[in-house]
């Protein structure tokens, strides 16, 4: 598809200006998020490039209340480790201004959470090449999906992530990466008051 250059710039500008208002978002409302509109995201998270074009994700959408619910209690068991043994006094003055601790309600209290694991080569699956990249990139249009569509998110890595296997009942060979519930915020909903850095402070032109 050749898209004509003034045109082009108009779509690029309205693209950010959308992307521009996506914040991470902690506090979600309970109404329901609709089957098709996640469904239609993790389509195009799934138009992502991979190496080899081997496609090395799966997406698993949680829904199921008890579910949810031993999600959130593995996963707060082990941030709780994290900050308070593993974190170092340099990472946890990181977070602070965030107003993060190893509570995270968020994981039962979204209508949907997105786990995204890895897959790597195993009896059903091919040898994939440059994984983390490719996963990566499909989180980010996974993302960008659901904020069009009006959703919030929030990308949650705990660490380590064993847990998510027996959780998600997945294989061995499939790796949890990504953490990410999904919802409409809640009408009392707060996000850090960030800025981002400017064009000029990301870009280098050779």
């Amino acid at each position: 598809m050749t898209v004509p250059a003034h045109e082009a710039a108009d779509r690029s500008r309205a693209f950010h200006a959308v992307m521009a208002r996506r914040r991470t978002v902690r506090d979600f409302d309970s109404r329901p998020v609709p089957d098709t509109v996640v469904d239609w995201a993790i389509r195009t998270a799934a138009t992502a490039p991979s190496g080899a074009h081997v496609q090395p994700w799966r997406f698993v959408v949680i829904t199921d209340p008890d579910r949810k619910r031993r999600l959130r209690e593995a996963a707060e068991a082990e941030e709780r480790e994290f900050y308070e043994r593993r974190a170092s006094a340099e990472w946890l003055e990181a977070l602070a201004p965030l107003g993060t601790d190893w509570r995270k309600p968020f994981l039962e209290e979204a209508p949907v959470v997105i786990v995204v694991f890895e897959v790597h080569k195993g009896p059903q699956t091919p040898r994939p090449y440059y994984t983390k990249e490719s996963v990566g990139i499909a989180v980010g249009l996974l993302l960008a999906s659901l904020h069009q569509a009006g959703l919030a998110t929030l990308t949650h890595t705990p660490s380590p992530m064993r847990f998510l296997g027996e959780v998600c009942e997945r294989p061995p060979e499939e790796r949890a990466a990504y953490v990410i519930p999904v919802g409409y915020p809640a009408p009392d909903a707060r996000v850090p008051d960030l800025s981002r850095k400017s064009l000029d402070e990301v870009v280098v032109r050779l």
